[in-house]
């Protein structure tokens, strides 16, 4: 497999939310990803970047476009420095949610892409690895 073209984007607000969005929807557009398959990485990358500025008190975004043999490919990595997660299993049901919102975050990403990784600690912080292949 070869990594292409890669960038980084720190992200800390909900603008910043919205400038993921757009890298990862120029990615996956770059990649020759359907729309519907674009729609389904940027509203995984949404969902992963907004779970990371509130819960991870924010962080870094790494895109990388992904080649491997006949699939291509984009690989999005979201790191955080904040609580980390203490029952991942949990934090990936339907319905947990530790704040406001629906519960539907980490378990609809996972749904959405076609490799996903989790690591957390806590007290160390989060790193969440997902990729869409075409």
């Amino acid at each position: 497999m070869t990594v292409g073209k890669i960038d980084s984007r720190e992200v800390r607000s909900s603008e910043d939310v919205v400038l993921v969005r757009r890298v990862v929807r120029e990615s996956a557009v770059a990649s020759g990803f359907s729309l519907v398959d674009q729609t389904k990485l940027v509203t995984a990358a949404s969902e992963l970047a907004r779970n990371m500025v509130i819960y991870g008190g924010g962080g870094t975004l790494h895109v990388a476009l992904l080649n491997d043999g006949a699939r291509r490919g984009v690989r999005l990595t979201f790191e955080d420095r904040g609580p980390g997660i203490a029952d991942i299993a949990q934090a990936l049901r339907d319905g947990f949610t530790s704040g406001n919102g629906l519960g539907l975050g980490l378990g609809g990403a996972k749904r959405l892409v076609n490799d996903f990784e989790i690591y957390s600690k806590p007290g160390e912080g989060t790193r969440v690895v997902v990729a869409r292949w075409r």
